[in-house]
């Protein structure tokens, strides 16, 4: 059950994140930061994808994915339609990952070490959600507040 309610949260997150992504009608803007906020919007969306196609697709799906996380924080200027498509792309990798999985799978312990100690499957994934819930929010923020004219 818990394999289910996982796959359906990061389908609906992952479909928001390509709804806020859309949502900037100044493609330019997917690049801007201001003041403290050191991120863009376009980076995080980099960066939360990264993640998921790391953690989920790569180490548990054995997708192959090669994540090079300094470029999701350094690209700039990549069209709103290539993020878009890469949304896509990792939400199909989510979900032919947790197509594989079942609850006694998620009981066992992560095969890598991201904290520093052992943990189980279940408990990274449901950790990896308020991570990426984390950005998502700050790329809403960051969309609204870099709109205001």
């Amino acid at each position: 059950m818990l394999t289910k309610v996982l796959s359906e949260i990061y389908e609906r997150d992952l479909n928001k994140l390509k709804d806020e992504i859309d949502q900037f009608s100044d493609e330019s803007q997917l690049w801007q930061t201001r003041g403290d906020i050191t991120n863009s919007a376009g980076n995080l969306c980099l960066h939360l994808t990264g993640n998921l196609k790391h953690f989920i697709g790569a180490v548990i799906g054995d997708s192959g994915y090669i994540r090079d996380r300094d470029s999701e924080f350094a690209s700039r200027g990549i069209s709103k339609q290539m993020l878009l498509v890469d949304v896509d792309s990792t939400r199909d990798i989510v979900a032919s990952t947790f197509a594989r999985l079942n609850d006694d799978e998620l009981a066992k312990t992560y095969p890598i070490e991201v904290y520093g100690h052992p943990m189980t499957t279940a408990f990274f994934l449901t950790s990896l959600t308020t991570h990426f819930n984390y950005h998502l929010g700050q790329i809403n923020y960051l969309r609204r507040f870099l709109s205001v004219k």
